[in-house]
């Protein structure tokens, strides 16, 4: 990835595109870049927490297993989305994987770099515990959805969470899934064939349309929202 690429990846980020570009270039300097294919690991459980990786382009996803090897979700990266920040605080390992889910570009910046930019930028450490608490509430919500509702609860919630998600300036009924229905299933905590019967019944009720390429249209969004009331 050339120097201005690399620019480009931190200019992406939350914590990072609040700084002026001489001290983005700074970071990008500190940073190394690598290109994985689909399904590849950027790092597993018990692997050394030892860097920040942020994605450029492409999407990868974070997940746990249990026991039995059942595969849990936490959450879906995209472009200007980091992970490993965890590194930059602490010596633990790694506790999840994270894994491609296309073609996908990753910058990594090593702890000793990254602390040394936050010595020299402390405003930084501010924006990454900003996200570090947006990420614990949403923990935190999803826990008490499991707790709460029931499946079909839970994909009405997804559903209007995504809907909310849109800018107030290009809002529309019309929705893309980040995921395939089986990494859905797991981040809700239930099976494939659940997610689609229950979206299925969702559109029987004619609440959505399913247009194709993972795309939703939402017919009736406050009934959806009364569905998790």
């Amino acid at each position: 990835m050339e120097k201005t690429e690399k620019k480009l990846c931190v200019s992406l980020v939350p914590i990072f595109n609040h700084l002026d570009y001489g001290e983005q270039e700074k970071i990008a300097g500190a940073s190394k870049s690598r290109t994985f294919n689909s399904k590849e690991l950027v790092f597993r459980a018990g692997d050394p927490s030892e860097h920040l990786y942020i994605v450029h382009r492409g999407k990868v996803k974070i997940y746990n297993l249990s026991e039995d090897g059942k595969e849990h979700l936490i959450r879906i990266l995209e472009p200007g989305d980091f992970m490993g920040e965890l590194a930059i605080f602490t010596d633990e390992w790694l506790t999840s994987y994270a894994e491609t889910m296309e073609k996908t570009e990753i910058c990594s910046i090593h702890k000793a770099d990254l602390k040394k930019l936050l010595e020299a930028n402390p405003a930084i450490s501010f924006k990454l515990l900003a996200e570090n608490s947006k990420r614990l509430m949403q923990a935190e919500r999803t826990i008490e959805q499991f707790g709460s509702q029931d499946v079909e609860k839970r994909l009405a919630s997804y559903l209007i969470e995504l809907a909310d998600e849109q800018p107030a300036v290009s809002k529309s009924s019309i929705i893309t899934l980040p995921m395939s229905k089986k990494d859905l299933a797991s981040y809700l905590g239930s099976t494939s064939e659940t997610i689609s019967r229950r979206l299925a019944s969702f559109e029987a009720r004619q609440l959505i349309e399913q247009t194709g390429q993972r795309k939703i249209k939402i017919l009736q969004l406050d009934a959806l929202e009364r569905l998790v009331d």
